[in-house]
């Protein structure tokens, strides 16, 4: 071991030398299949740009909802309008589970208008929901 203050080893310390190209990789003894020339590096890729959906998170995240309510998830259908950074969302249930989606006094239905607001503000769209017969 080597002491920090005066730069001499101790006589009982590892005698071991370490050969410094063992430790790192020779550059010759890459291939050049291995390396990407097209790679992007994270910080240049654009979060918002691509093949995404406007207004894809709402419109699960409604679909989630009433499903979870309803008694005929299957019955669920979530349509959509797309106008630029807004999307209107229409939500079809079964006859018999429009009662639970609107909830007494339209509780449940602010309830998954608020929650679809705010799933849409953080993907950058004012969402809104209508429920439909």
């Amino acid at each position: 071991m080597t002491d920090p203050a005066t730069g001499a080893g101790d006589a009982g310390g590892d005698d071991t030398d370490l050969d410094d190209d063992a430790h790192h990789t020779d550059l010759d003894e890459v291939d050049d299949d291995e390396v990407d020339d097209d790679e992007v590096d994270d910080d240049e890729v654009d979060d918002d740009a691509g093949n995404r959906l406007v207004g894809a998170i709402p419109r699960n995240v409604v679909a989630y909802i009433a499903r979870q309510i309803v008694d005929e998830p299957d019955a669920v259908v979530v349509e959509a309008d797309e106008r630029g950074d807004r999307i209107d969302l229409r939500l079809h249930v079964a006859p018999d589970d429009m009662g639970k989606i609107i909830g007494k006094r339209g509780r449940v239905a602010q309830a998954i208008r608020a929650v679809v607001r705010a799933a849409g503000a953080r993907e950058g769209v004012e969402a809104s929901v209508d429920i439909v017969d």
